[in-house]
């Protein structure tokens, strides 16, 4: 699916859209609901991924599929792992057999698992055979993907003797590990995080509950960008969002002040009001923390016509693309000077944006959202649109309710 999209007819938008759960509680909770059965789900996300991790998750033997879905693959290694009499051959697209996955598995082979690449040595696809996982101490790199280490927290309260983990360095994605972490607190689960140490208490049970998994803040990014190309007064209203939220890129309501939008949070909602233009002309942003909204805040840059410096994006490498040489790739046809290395990226404040130029999606559905935004300010062609439907299905009909024309291209 090809699309291009056209700007409104008015610069100054007003509109509510609901979005639904997060792709990253989502999975999470998946899982511990497969360890623990009387767990309740309200508000899943209607995301790819997460369908794949609930199909993944319920099978015992022969394979399992989890084509781009990345969290998936690093939670269901572990999971896998762990449950005596399980073997499954876990794998997914060709671009996940191009994902790094050694690292957990030195980890989990450390603890005793019992697992098998079945073509290139720390690549899946892999074959798993589950069993008892007794040892209790083990270690990881700090600067890795948190997805490898929320996939052995998330397991952990299943082991008999749960599971101590030490980080090796300065440790990156903080508010991904808290948020495995808070999750486990949610149900029941001792845990601590000291220092460079995680401790998770073994649990064999837990009582009847229902956890309600929050709207995605990666989702929220899209809109946070569109109303900072809008012009001032504009208003859109999300939900379901708390301020207290569990997920690393709800920092985009601190951000975005930078961009003059304003957060305001309701009840289960917030509002973005756009409230006064960009106030910096480079904006400098460090988002080891919260590396999957880089593109979104270099597009919105871009559009602007700012400058930008955003770094801490080293895990940006090995996404569903290398999304650092996607966006110098895809910037540069709509006419960016931006640099990258493989921890930053760098874009010079230019008022040039080329017209009609299709972007290229890369299997990667942030791809697609991060650049549909500029829609604002001149029409774009977004190629295989569809990707989107890895974390955000409704993404293309949520936009036309912002009187974004799309048709096909």
């Amino acid at each position: 699916m090809k699309l291009h999209l056209s700007p409104p007819a008015s610069s100054t938008l007003k509109s509510a859209i609901k979005i639904t759960g997060s792709k990253s509680e989502s999975n999470r909770l998946l899982l511990l609901q497969a360890l623990y059965p009387s767990i309740k789900i309200e508000n899943l996300s209607n995301s790819d991924d997460a369908i794949v991790m609930q199909k993944g998750i319920k099978v015992s033997k022969g394979e399992v599929d989890i084509h781009h879905a990345g969290t998936a693959m690093r939670f269901l290694t572990t999971y896998f792992s762990s449950q005596v009499g399980k073997e499954v051959v876990l794998t997914g697209s060709k671009r996940m057999t191009e994902r790094p996955i050694g690292v957990l598995v030195d980890a989990l082979k450390s603890l005793g698992a019992d697992i098998t690449y079945l073509e290139n040595e720390g690549y899946p696809p892999l074959h798993i055979k589950g069993k008892k996982i007794e040892k209790q101490k083990v270690s990881l790199p700090a600067d890795i993907s948190s997805q490898y280490i929320s996939s052995l927290l998330l397991t952990a309260p299943s082991l008999d003797n749960g599971l101590e983990l030490e980080l090796v360095g300065k440790i990156t994605s903080v508010p991904y590990i808290k948020m495995t972490l808070a999750l486990l607190t949610q149900i029941g689960v001792k845990n601590s995080f000291v220092g460079n140490t995680i401790k998770v208490s073994s649990k064999k049970e837990i009582s009847k509950s229902t956890l309600v998994v929050e709207s995605d803040w990666s989702s929220a990014s899209y809109y946070y960008s569109i109303v900072a190309l809008c012009a001032i007064g504009t208003e859109i209203t999300l939900s379901a969002y708390k301020k207290d939220s569990l997920q690393g890129d709800s920092v985009l309501a601190d951000i975005y002040k930078d961009f003059g939008v304003e957060t305001i949070f309701l009840d289960n909602k917030i509002v973005l009001k756009k409230v006064s233009k960009a106030v910096k002309a480079i904006i400098t942003k460090d988002l080891s923390n919260a590396p999957d909204i880089a593109q979104t805040i270099a597009v919105t840059t871009f559009g602007l016509g700012l400058g930008c410096h955003l770094t801490g994006l080293h895990t940006l490498k090995i996404k569903e693309t290398d999304r650092l040489e996607a966006l110098k790739t895809e910037l540069t046809k709509l006419g960016a000077a931006i640099t990258v290395t493989n921890n930053s990226l760098t874009i010079k404040a230019s008022n040039t944006i080329h017209k009609d130029i299709a972007i290229d999606t890369y299997n990667d559905h942030r791809m697609g959202m991060a650049f549909a935004p500029l829609a604002l300010k001149t029409s774009i062609i977004i190629n295989d649109a569809g990707v989107v439907s890895k974390s955000y299905p409704d993404f293309w009909t949520d936009l036309k309710q912002l009187q974004i024309a799309i048709k096909d291209a």
